[in-house]
C-alpha cells in the first residue's frame, strides 16, 4: 500500500529532506575521518530521521502561520472570502492551490469591471437621454413665457396661442415625468402587480374608444381581426395590460399610414395561455433596429427633432410590465410593409 504526502507538504517536506542530508553528510564525514563511522551508524541515522521529523514540523507550522496571516489579510482586502470563517487548518502551502483562488477572484473581478463599464455607459446615455427629453417641452415653455413678458401677452390672440402650446409642452413634461416614474418603479420591483380576473376582450374594446379621435386624425381604423363576441377572461393586473395594449396601439398609430389600419387579434396558444397580437400596416422597422427597441429612450427616428412626440419610454415600459407577469413578448416588422407585437397572457381556467 503506497503512502502519498498531501501536496501542501511537499515543500516542508523537500526542505526538510535537504537539511537531513546536509547533516548527514557533515556528521557522516566526521566520523568517518574519525573512524567511527561504523561505530556509530545506527546512532546517525536515528539523529538524522529526529532532524528530519523536527525540521518538517518546525517548517511546515511556521509556513502554514506566515501564509495564514498573509493570505488572511488578502482575502480581507479583497474581499475574496470572508476572513473571519478562514482556519489554519484550512490554510494550504500549495502555492497552486492558491493562485487558484487568486485566479478565480481576478476573473471575477474582471466581470464585475467589465458590468460596471457597461452601467456607466448606461448610465451617461440615460442621463443624456433624459436631459434632450426635459430640455425640448422645458425651452419650448421658457421661450413662450419670455414672449408674453416682453409683450405678446397685451395680445389676446398672441397670449391665448403662446399659452395654448406652452401648456402643450407642460403636458408632455408631465407625460415624460409620469413615464420617468413608472419604469423606474418596475425596474426596482417596487411596483406591486394587482393580478385578476378580466374580460380582455371588453377592455381593448375601451381601449379603442379612447383612442378612436387620436386614430381619426390619421384616418386609421382599429379593428379586431374578428367578431369576438363572447368573454376572454385572463389572469392579470388589469391596469397593466390596458397600459400595454394602449401603448402598442399609440405606437401603431404614431408610426402607422394615412388610412391605415391597426388591427388585434386574440389567439389560444395553449389551455392554459393566450397570444394578443397588435399589427398594422405602417411603416415598419429595420432589422437592425429590433434588438434595441424596448431600450428605455431609444428610437428608430435617429433624428434630433423626435417628430412623433411621446417620452421614448412606452415600449420599454411595455416589455416592463410583460416581463413582471413573467410571460412573453415578440415583435416582428418588415420596412414598408408593417409591424406586429405580440404578448402572451394566462388564461383565466375554471
Amino acid at each position: 500500500m503506497s503512502f502519498k504526502f498531501k501536496n501542501s507538504y511537499s515543500f516542508a517536506i523537500k526542505t526538510s529532506f535537504a537539511i537531513s542530508s546536509i547533516i548527514l553528510l557533515i556528521v557522516g564525514a566526521i566520523l568517518f575521518l574519525y573512524s567511527l563511522l561504523n561505530q556509530y551508524y545506527f546512532q546517525l541515522g536515528l539523529l538524522v530521521t529526529l532532524i528530519f521529523i523536527i525540521s518538517f514540523l518546525i517548517i511546515q507550522s511556521r509556513i502554514e502561520a506566515f501564509i495564514y496571516v498573509k493570505i488572511k489579510n488578502l482575502y480581507k482586502d479583497l474581499n475574496i472570502i470572508d476572513s473571519i470563517s478562514l482556519s489554519k487548518p484550512n490554510v494550504t502551502t500549495d502555492m497552486n492551490s492558491l493562485m487558484q483562488n487568486i485566479n478565480e477572484f481576478s476573473k471575477d473581478k474582471k466581470l464585475e469591471i467589465e458590468n460596471l463599464k457597461v452601467q456607466e455607459e448606461f448610465r451617461k446615455e440615460f442621463i443624456g437621454n433624459v436631459a434632450h427629453e426635459l430640455k425640448t417641452p422645458i425651452f419650448t415653455i421658457q421661450g413662450y413665457i419670455e414672449n408674453l413678458i416682453d409683450g405678446a401677452a397685451e395680445n389676446e390672440l398672441l397670449r391665448h396661442k403662446f399659452l395654448n402650446r406652452a401648456q402643450i409642452s407642460v403636458e408632455r413634461l408631465i407625460y415624460i415625468i409620469k413615464d420617468l416614474d413608472m419604469i423606474t418603479k418596475l425596474e426596482s420591483g417596487s411596483l406591486n402587480l394587482e393580478v385578476s380576473s378580466f374580460d380582455l376582450n371588453e377592455l381593448i374594446k375601451n381601449i379603442f374608444d379612447q383612442l378612436e379621435i387620436q386614430a381619426q386624425k390619421k384616418e386609421i381604423k382599429l379593428i379586431f381581426n374578428k367578431d369576438y363576441s363572447e368573454s376572454i377572461l385572463v389572469n392579470a393586473d388589469r391596469d397593466k395590460i390596458h397600459q400595454v395594449i394602449t401603448n402598442l396601439i399609440i405606437n401603431s398609430i404614431k408610426y402607422g399610414t394615412f388610412k391605415g389600419t391597426t388591427e388585434i387579434s386574440l389567439e389560444s396558444l395553449t389551455t392554459e395561455k393566450l397570444i394578443v397580437r397588435v399589427t398594422d400596416n405602417g411603416e415598419g422597422i429595420l432589422n437592425d433596429h429590433l434588438p434595441r427597441l424596448f431600450e428605455r429612450f431609444y428610437r428608430v427616428d435617429q433624428s434630433g427633432s423626435r417628430k412623433q412626440g411621446g417620452s421614448g419610454l412606452g415600449l420599454s415600459i411595455v416589455k416592463h410590465i410583460i416581463d413582471a407577469h413573467n410571460e412573453n413578448i415578440y415583435i416582428e416588422s418588415k420596412l414598408g410593409i408593417g409591424s406586429e407585437f405580440s404578448f402572451t397572457l394566462s388564461k383565466c381556467v375554471n
